[in-house]
């Protein structure tokens, strides 16, 4: 048997004195760099329900579902821990000022049951008082009205929602949704409801 080289035989020494190189877990938790990119989370305070994170995953990890059924319309934001690579687009993406979805530090992130592997949170939508249809979720068209400042009062269905969440609008006006009255430009409609409104109104 060949005798040991010198190098071994100082990081031998050096292993014995201040102990192995690797770490103790998993009986003492290991903490990552602060810099290591963990787990995406959601920050439901932050999150507007845009869907950016959504439209930019590489990976399809990020997906919703509408429930416009409901007694108070919502939609449920999921993210798929088990699917996603942890490249960062969603918080990049993210209008929010980077905060509504955001890498977290987080790795440790074994389930025994997959179906664990799932992080949700709900945003309340806003529909179209016409037709039913999605417009936005109420939290995205608050975000607009605080980006655009003034310029909210030139679109009904920003300031309306606006007042709507100040609680000083009046809601006894009719809508006439089949005839598109006058009564209908003072709605939350959807795109296509308020041109066939604006083209309707006599």
């Amino acid at each position: 048997m060949k005798l040991p080289k010198l190098r071994e035989l100082i990081e031998a020494v050096k292993a014995l004195i201040k102990g192995p190189y690797t770490s103790k877990f998993p009986k003492v938790p290991h903490k990552a760099h602060p810099n290591f990119r963990g787990q995406p989370k959601y920050n439901d305070k932050k999150c507007v329900g845009c869907l950016a994170c959504v439209e930019v995953c590489p990976v399809n990890a990020l997906d919703y579902k509408d429930d416009t059924d409901a007694k108070n319309p919502k939609r449920t934001l999921m993210h798929y821990t088990d699917t996603c690579i942890f490249c960062g687009q969603c918080e990049a993406a993210c209008i929010a000022d980077h905060e509504g979805i955001k890498l977290s530090n987080d790795w440790e992130l074994s389930f025994f049951d997959r179906k664990e592997a799932c992080e949700t949170i709900e945003k309340e939508l806003q529909l179209c008082e016409a037709c039913g249809a999605v417009i936005a979720c109420k939290d995205h068209l608050k975000w607009i009205a605080t980006k655009i400042g003034e310029l909210t009062y030139s679109s009904p269905t920003l300031y309306l929602s606006r007042l709507k969440e100040l609680k000083i609008i009046d809601e006894n006006i009719k809508t006439a949704a089949k005839d598109y009255g006058r009564s209908d430009r003072v709605k939350i409609l959807c795109a296509r409801c308020r041109r066939q409104s604006t083209l309707t109104t006599k």
